[in-house]
């Protein structure tokens, strides 16, 4: 596997510089330097991709984990993840591999395609850190996953251009997209980026393929009625089945702010819950997973120590008859 592989989506400058056009910050990289992700380098006027094909992370992990509860509930999926991100938010969950310099190992194409289809998993979650500045290796990983009959999934922060995304979304069958806020200041403030671009690529991933969406709440930044408000009105306004995710923010990397409590989780569910048929509480141990149909309330999956379809026929609700949004 080559050591270096000349990066996608930059233009050539004047002087050895290159832009990149990968995610929205448009990096201006002088030769010798890397860009804000810190996995995309300019040696002498060619963008290289430092990450492609190294992995820091790989295990089988539970679907739900990712989080996605309506893709393929109960099962498991080979989940990779290398090095780096496009965004510093001060409360990173996953600093270790994002941010710092974890060790690596090569695994060939044809050994993640074995993987992929051993002890019952259905394909590759690309996770851990921002898959987005992976992207040469996912959009070769990808096609020959899809090419062995399994799935893609996609744990991002939504950080990337539309012209890449639409590239790789033809290969991708489902994704988790964090929208950390519904406001552009905590964007430039705790993440140095902005709100904007998040918003496009989740609805332009939402026309092509399932999503479910994620928040960290963090108490006293994002965690308002309000906000939470906000957040579920626009998924609404788009499609009031988007799956949400409210998940527990715990102290990690530059931010010691207490764990969220319970009170603050149940409060933005039960107002999120008013415009959309699907919320979830993450990070919580003994919170109701379940999935409840938004008509009758029936419990369609339960999610206790194990996975099972209860109440869904031919993604109907076996009660009332409600057309429930899973892929199974």
């Amino acid at each position: 596997m080559e050591e270096l592989k000349e990066a996608l989506y930059y233009e050539k400058l004047r002087d050895k510089k290159v832009k990149c056009h990968l995610c929205p910050h448009g990096c201006i990289i002088e030769d010798g330097n890397r860009g804000l992700c810190k996995v995309r380098q300019n040696k002498n006027g060619t963008l290289y991709t430092l990450n492609y094909g190294k992995v820091s992370s790989y295990t089988y992990d539970p679907i739900e984990k990712k989080p996605l509860y309506h893709f393929y509930p109960g099962s498991k999926i080979f989940s990779i993840g290398t090095f780096g991100c496009n965004l510093e938010c001060s409360f990173c969950q996953n600093w270790e591999v994002a941010h710092s310099n974890p060790a690596t190992v090569e695994i060939s194409d044809g050994d993640i395609l074995k993987l992929a289809n051993s002890n019952s998993s259905i394909g590759v979650a690309y996770t851990y850190n921002e898959p987005s500045i992976w992207y040469e290796y996912i959009l070769n990983m990808s096609k020959k996953v899809k090419g062995e009959g399994l799935k893609n999934v996609y744990i991002t922060n939504g950080y990337i251009e539309k012209e890449p995304l639409k590239r790789l979304l033809p290969y991708i069958d489902a994704m988790n997209i964090d929208l950390k806020s519904i406001d552009d200041e905590f964007y430039k403030k705790l993440c140095k980026g902005s709100l904007k671009p998040v918003l496009e690529t989740i609805k332009l991933a939402e026309e092509k393929t399932l999503i479910e969406v994620t928040t960290l709440l963090i108490e006293g930044k994002n965690d308002s009625v309000e906000k939470i408000r906000e957040i579920a009105k626009w998924l609404s306004s788009i499609d009031k089945n988007i799956p949400l995710h409210l998940t527990r923010y715990y102290p990690a990397f530059k931010m010691n702010f207490p764990s969220t409590s319970y009170d603050s989780l149940l409060n933005a569910k039960n107002e999120a819950i008013k415009y959309l048929n699907y919320v979830y509480i993450g990070n919580v141990w003994g919170a109701d997973a379940n999935t409840y149909c938004p008509k009758c309330s029936t419990k369609l999956i339960e999610r206790n120590y194990g996975i099972e379809i209860i109440g869904i026929e031919n993604n109907k609700c076996t009660n009332c008859g409600y057309n429930i949004r899973l892929k199974y």
